[in-house]
């Protein structure tokens, strides 16, 4: 049974249904906005090296590029979702698609990398605007038959953004500099406003609403870069000043648990979580994020430690993970449309394990062929069950809640980014010049889990 939350005194309706033509339309403008986070998370990758050596700062100091990116994608979706479902997805989506074109535009002219650092945060700001309300959007327009292929096409065009980061990247960063990466980002948005601002639908929304949940939103974004800054400064610090560092984040989240289960109206309704499906489902996407970003942001190191592949080469390399996840998506979403949510994404979590295993095995005498053979396998594995997954969560709660519900599997996606991420920095001062199999190995015992965890989806939506 969907789980629904304490009822609100608001309703959306959206317009009547559209012919095909526009639900493909809408499919295409949701892609190009949902397309924007995964780029920019991956084509800076390969860019950071030049970024730091431009602005003569330390690798630690421009790593905050990427952390705190996905810290601010992690805090900001619960609130955009549940924005949207207050006040429609429509103009949140077009006014964040705005805003990101302006501060590409300035991250383009950054003068010095904390200024940098302040427009990647407003790029995730803006980026995550969108995104939980393009996929609540899908979930409320396309009917439950095909709403598994749409999830898939969505999920293999964001796997298709996130094949052509590095290698785009690297030869934006090789031709342009680094600042051509962020002045690219105007060839997704300018289309997907012009398509959207035609399709997306206008919802008919009555203002009465319960306050907002300023305070939990405040606490959620505190407790994340709490966490994320413990795990990057853990090797860097004494066991005492950890453990009283963990106690606050820990206490931090506790505060924000028992205010949000206090709140008429939370920023991220964790009465949801009762429900085994989404539950479930949020737990395998953290976990096979994890695995994914922590390998993905690991190649490029030992890559550069094994072979000085230049960032072209390196981004080619990558690409055979994105590659692959584009190719199984759409099959996976198919899958889910003929035989349910579970099975498509249980048989993909557990295909990426060996590919990842590929790699432990392999140890520190890893060859090239090797390393891409086993990140092919690994994305097709994860290719072929996110759809699915995804599909199975947004359908766990009644659809006037999917913006919330899209916002927080959001969260948990990015929210397993910033542990492996964080991890990761650990595991490559810990390890030799050449052997990667412990920061391998973490990432294979996530996938192993995420799959395990995604045997909690119901197959079908019980209701619509």
């Amino acid at each position: 049974m969907p789980v629904d939350a304490p009822p609100y005194r608001a309703e959306s309706a959206l317009a009547p249904p559209r012919p095909a033509l526009t639900e493909w339309a809408l499919i295409v403008a949701v892609s190009l906005c949902s397309m924007l986070a995964p780029l920019n998370s991956t084509m800076i990758v390969v860019a950071l090296p030049r970024i730091v050596r431009d602005f003569g700062a330390t690798l630690g100091a421009g790593g905050w590029l990427i952390t705190l990116y996905l810290i601010a994608m992690a805090s900001v979706q619960p609130l955009a979702g549940k924005l949207g479902d207050r006040w429609g997805r429509r103009p949140l989506i077009l006014t964040s698609l705005l805003a990101f074109s302006a501060v590409s535009i300035a991250a383009a002219l950054a003068p010095s990398l904390p200024a940098l650092i302040v427009f990647r945060v407003l790029q995730a700001l803006s980026a995550g605007l969108a995104l939980p309300n393009g996929m609540a959007l899908v979930r409320e327009a396309v009917p439950a038959e095909r709403r598994g292929s749409r999830f898939g096409i969505v999920a293999s065009l964001v796997s298709v953004a996130a094949a052509l980061g590095p290698p785009l990247g690297g030869v934006l960063v090789q031709f342009g500099g680094w600042r051509a990466i962020f002045a690219a980002n105007i060839l997704l948005v300018g289309p997907a406003l012009a398509i959207g601002w035609q399709v997306f639908p206008r919802a008919a929304v009555r203002r009465q609403h319960p306050r907002f949940d300023l305070l939990g939103a405040i606490l959620l974004s505190s407790a994340l870069v709490g966490l994320a800054a413990l795990l990057i400064r853990l090797p860097n610090q004494s066991a005492v000043v950890s453990a009283l560092w963990g106690t606050g984040v820990a206490a931090l989240g506790l505060l924000f648990a028992r205010h949000e289960l206090a709140a008429a109206d939370p920023v991220l309704q964790l009465r949801l979580f009762r429900n085994a499906t989404f539950a479930g489902g949020n737990a395998a996407i953290a976990l096979s994020n994890l695995a994914m970003y922590t390998t993905l942001i690991a190649v490029p190191l030992l890559a550069a430690r094994r072979t000085h592949l230049t960032p072209v080469q390196v981004g080619l390399l990558l690409a055979a993970m994105s590659a692959t996840n584009v190719l199984a998506a759409p099959l996976g979403g198919r899958l889910a449309d003929r035989l349910g949510r579970r099975l498509p994404t249980v048989i993909g979590l557990v295909l990426a394990v060996p590919g990842l295993v590929a790699l432990v095995v392999a140890g520190a005498h890893i060859t090239i062929p090797v390393l891409a053979g086993g990140l092919a396998v690994a994305g097709f594995g994860f290719g072929m069950g996110w759809a699915s997954l995804q599909t199975a969560v947004i359908e766990s709660v009644q659809p006037r809640l999917a913006g919330s519900a899209s916002g927080i599997f959001s969260t948990a996606r990015y929210l397993g980014s910033i542990v492996g991420t964080s991890v990761l920095a650990a595991l490559v001062a810990g390890s030799g010049e050449h052997d990667f199999t412990p920061i391998f190995a973490m990432a294979a015992v996530a996938a192993a889990a995420a799959a395990v965890s995604s045997l909690w989806l119901a197959s079908r939506p019980s209701t619509d």
